[in-house]
């Protein structure tokens, strides 16, 4: 299975990804780990470059039958149908998840208040995540909203929305 995770930076995306692969015990890529290591290596990352590779190791991985979840902004229609192509190509099941913070104070405390968890990462700016485009959803996905919820209840939210997808 692919665990699409999507979602702006500071709405608890990584956090309940990071938990979910630890659960299922999954292959687990973050594309801010990958386009870090691909500006420590001298590359200048102004496009779809960590995404591009993020695809590649999801693929290989799903082709192993290893589950895979991917931790990304994924903000354009663009993105999240490639993510969708990757798992349809190899008819492997998929699920889409968009972290949200609905609380817009909530959210920009989290922004202004992270400190960055990979080595050299420049972390964005309240003002940069607020005007960053994110795109509308054409279809359904399941939606987690971490506003008013601790971490535990998060998770709890998640896992029962995956079981039931996982029902159908």
């Amino acid at each position: 299975m692919l665990y699409i995770f999507s979602g702006l930076p500071g709405t608890g995306k990584t956090t309940l990804s990071s938990a979910l692969a630890r659960e299922l015990k999954a292959t687990y890529l973050r594309v801010d780990v990958v386009e870090q290591a691909m500006r420590d290596s001298g590359q200048n990352i102004e496009g779809p470059e960590g995404y591009i590779v993020c695809y590649a190791i999801a693929s290989q991985n799903l082709q192993l039958g290893l589950d895979v979840i991917a931790d990304t902004v994924n903000p354009i229609q663009i993105t999240r149908q490639t993510w969708r192509n990757v798992a349809e190509s190899l008819e492997t099941p998929y699920v889409e998840i968009e972290v949200v913070c609905t609380d817009d104070r909530e959210h920009r405390r989290r922004v202004e208040t992270r400190a960055a968890d990979i080595p050299g990462f420049v972390l964005p700016t309240w003002e940069q995540v607020s005007n960053r485009q994110y795109d509308l959803w054409d279809r359904d996905h399941i939606v987690i909203d971490t506003a008013d919820q601790t971490v535990e209840e998060s998770l709890l939210t998640l896992y029962k929305k995956l079981e039931r997808v996982r029902r159908r």
